[in-house]
């Protein structure tokens, strides 16, 4: 029988940052894509690891959460544009103040939260700014 944190290690996009790319087109999907959209079946997807720098497109700071999350408030949401193309979702650390459009982030490894009441700790990727960001 597997262990819950043995379990979430088994989830290699949690901590990686590792999705697909399409060596026909040259696209790159996270979260990993078993089909291109763009190739359909014409091409065999590849995994992908991806380096995790960044750019904030967009973002929104948190100030009321769930119980969840009411020890972090306020915490910055943003969706970030990795390098590689791929947009995703993620916590950025740093002040409210500090977050802004178009600034360079990096990735770092984060306690993202706890699961069920024995509070199992579970980890995962946030972003911070890159050197010379703020």
């Amino acid at each position: 029988m597997s262990t819950v944190p043995r379990f979430w290690r088994h989830i290699p996009q949690r901590y990686n940052l590792v999705g697909t790319h399409c060596p026909k087109c040259d696209e790159y999907y996270y979260p990993p894509r078993a089909i291109c959209p763009n190739c359909r079946r014409a091409a065999k997807m590849e995994d992908y690891r991806f380096d995790g720098k960044g750019t904030v497109v967009t973002f929104t700071t948190i100030y009321n959460a769930t119980d969840d999350f009411k020890r972090q408030t306020p915490y910055n949401l943003a969706i970030i544009e990795l390098d590689e193309g791929p947009r995703l979702t993620g916590q950025v650390i740093c002040t409210p103040e500090e977050i802004e459009i178009g600034m360079r982030v990096k990735p770092a490894f984060r306690i993202l939260g706890k699961d069920g009441e024995r509070g199992i700790i579970y980890y995962g990727t946030k972003f911070v700014p890159a050197e010379g960001s703020v």
